[in-house]
């Protein structure tokens, strides 16, 4: 159910987020918060408010939840029940997280700044699809036999990692908490998440109301806190299986090194992109795809790995292209991301805001033509940035090359389909990709040459959940989220050879 007004939806945002009495923390079985724990304020984006207290856990908690973590899993307290018993535990946490879904639309709303809207509408209903997809997957994953010689019997079964880390991101707090925990818990593995320190509150929020589904609390552990504090333990910890993590690529790299420096942990990583959305002029109508290619751009104000931040199209039809690109633009409201109707909500932070910033000032120095947008709102904190067009970018510009994480856009033009397939892979990113075109033998043609994990064809889309989501080059590396090879990555392949 959807809330019915704005309202009702500021009552219930102010209830959750009064000031000073919402807290958030490590929960780890047998330990909870208490009145001197070290903690850090977490803010509204949009108006610097004060939402509660986030607790600054250190390497101490770490060793206490893999510690936890490792006795649950030797005991098979999870990893050793029935399937269908997993199965219905995790059927029962869906089943909570739809009756507190507007609840943790709220939470990632006044915690990351995220509009109300899209949280009712996409991120909360996935976040539950994604939990009851691989709950519904638990008892329908199965090992194989591999053909032998008769008097041999060779069995290929699966078996659960171990303890899994899951280090999130702070542009879909809920979502992203699903892809990482869902697969890797619904595999028999226990899993210790990590939030962003940004946003920790509807991660902690669910993993209270997986404890109350009947998850063992020593399955699922959640540590808030700071990457150096936290999520570098997280990396070096020799008792820790696997790293799933989403976030930069350039942090992405430490988790790569903290596993070289430890025990050659399992790492798998979703990181940044700067993905092409290229438009050819046989496309149907420019009309037709302006909503594609805006939501592309600035859905989740452009914080967002796979956004269609550079918009490659041909010479012949750019000008018409841009001329309903900045009509369209008019309908996106930006402010409160409170109000319902708004579609662009703040930067999540001051110190990302200035990043953003700093991109727009140096694509005017480096030539680049700004087109639309590109001032500040004086709303709430000051931190919302009118969605920005920049016309007449050069693949040697920043704007071309670096990843934004914010409203952006750079317009480049081509004339022939090499040269956009070219502009395309000039990249060291290749996460997602989108292609306009109505000749299909085109869109064989350019999806198979373009360098990236997703490639979508006359609209913009990230797949769903039966579809593997991760990139190619720096956007990723050592498997997918989403789909059945998600699931797998979160189990080891054992062979069992019997002779007769």
């Amino acid at each position: 159910m959807l809330l019915s007004n704005r309202k009702m939806l500021k009552e219930d945002v102010f209830q959750l987020g009064r000031k000073q009495q919402l807290y958030a923390g490590a929960l780890i079985k047998n330990q909870g918060l208490n009145s001197d724990f070290t903690a850090f304020e977490t803010l509204n984006p949009f108006d610097h408010s004060v939402i509660g207290k986030v607790q600054s856990c250190d390497e101490s908690h770490v060793n206490d939840a893999v510690k936890v973590a490792r006795e649950t899993f030797e005991s098979g307290e999870w990893a050793g029940l029935h399937p269908a018993e997993r199965k219905a535990a995790m059927q029962n946490w869906v089943a909570l997280l739809t009756e507190h879904a507007e609840e943790l639309a709220a939470l990632d709303c006044i915690d990351a700044g995220k509009p109300i809207a899209e949280c009712l509408a996409t991120d909360i209903p996935e976040t539950i699809q994604t939990f009851a997809w691989y709950a519904e997957a638990i008892d329908k994953v199965f090992g194989k036999v591999a053909p032998t010689h008769g008097d041999n019997l060779a069995l290929v079964v699966k078996e659960a990692v171990g303890v899994v880390a899951a280090v999130l991101p702070w542009n879909f707090p809920a979502l992203m908490f699903a892809w990482k925990v869902a697969p890797a818990l619904a595999a028999g593995n226990s899993v210790i998440a990590k939030p962003a320190e940004q946003t920790s509150l509807s991660a902690y929020r669910m993993v209270q109301l997986a404890y109350q589904a009947g998850i063992p609390e020593g399955a699922l552990s959640l540590i808030t806190g700071f990457g150096e504090d936290v999520g570098k333990p997280l990396g070096l910890h020799n008792d820790i299986d696997m790293v799933s993590f989403t976030g930069s690529t350039e942090v992405g790299r430490l988790f790569l090194t903290y596993a070289a420096q430890s025990n050659l942990k399992g790492v798998v990583l979703e990181c940044g992109g700067k993905s092409p959305q290229v438009v050819f002029d046989d496309v149907y109508s420019v009309e037709e795809i302006a909503d594609d290619v805006l939501s592309a751009a600035f859905w989740n104000m452009g914080e967002n790995c796979s956004c269609g931040s550079r918009l490659i199209v041909h010479q012949d039809i750019k000008e018409s292209l841009l001329a309903v690109l900045k009509r369209r633009l008019q309908d996106w409201k930006l402010g409160d991301p409170q109000d319902p109707d708004v579609s662009i909500g703040p930067m999540v932070e001051e110190v990302h805001f200035d990043r953003v910033l700093s991109h727009l000032e140096i694509a005017k120095q480096e030539g680049a033509q700004l087109i639309q947008g590109g001032k500040v709102s004086d709303l709430g904190a000051g931190m919302c940035i009118e969605p920005t067009i920049f016309d007449e970018v050069t693949p040697e510009m920043t704007l071309f090359k670096q990843e934004v994480f914010g409203p952006v856009l750079a317009v480049v033009s081509f004339a022939t389909e090499e040269e956009a397939i070219k502009l395309a892979n000039d990249s060291e990113y290749g996460l997602a990709a989108s292609l306009y075109t109505a000749d299909i033998r085109r869109a064989h043609r350019v999806s198979k040459a373009i360098k990236a994990g997703t490639v979508s064809v006359n609209c913009f889309s990230e797949g769903d959940i039966s579809t593997p989501f991760g990139g190619y080059k720096m956007s990723g590396f050592g498997g997918r989220d989403n789909g059945l090879e998600a699931f797998d990555q979160y189990l080891q392949t054992k062979t069992v050879w019997y002779a007769n």
